[in-house]
């Protein structure tokens, strides 16, 4: 059975870090493009961040360029998304997701794999 499960989440103050992870299971990641996105309380779901095959090519949100990054480890089929200079904005559920791809690219729509989510939340 195909899974993704996200972890990490969790309470911080504002300009705090946190890493979250990616694990799959039934698949390897390294053949897919991984992406993070996020829903904030009363808004739609965002696309945060993607990578693509190979780790050649990355996309951010603008709201979080130089603040975010995300990342791979094949030999723990994981995808990381570490998160600096966490503000309130940033609060929402934060979900994983994959597809697979012909090309190496990072484009963050049409993904087929889905996480349950972890939440994040950032106050003082």
């Amino acid at each position: 059975q195909v899974q993704l499960v996200e972890s990490g989440g969790g309470l911080v103050q504002p300009g705090e870090s946190l890493r979250l992870s990616c694990a799959a299971s039934s698949f390897s990641l390294a053949y897919e493009v991984v992406g993070w996105f996020r829903q904030a309380p009363g808004k739609e779901r965002e696309a945060v961040s993607c990578i693509s095959m190979s780790d050649t090519y990355t996309t951010y949100a603008d709201s979080v360029k130089g603040r975010f990054t995300i990342s791979r480890d094949s030999a723990k089929n994981t995808v990381y998304l570490q998160m600096n200079a966490l503000n309130p904005e940033d609060t929402g559920i934060y979900y994983c997701a994959a597809r697979g791809s012909f090309d190496i690219e990072s484009n963050c729509s049409d993904m087929f794999y889905w996480g349950k989510g972890t939440p994040v939340t950032v106050s003082s």
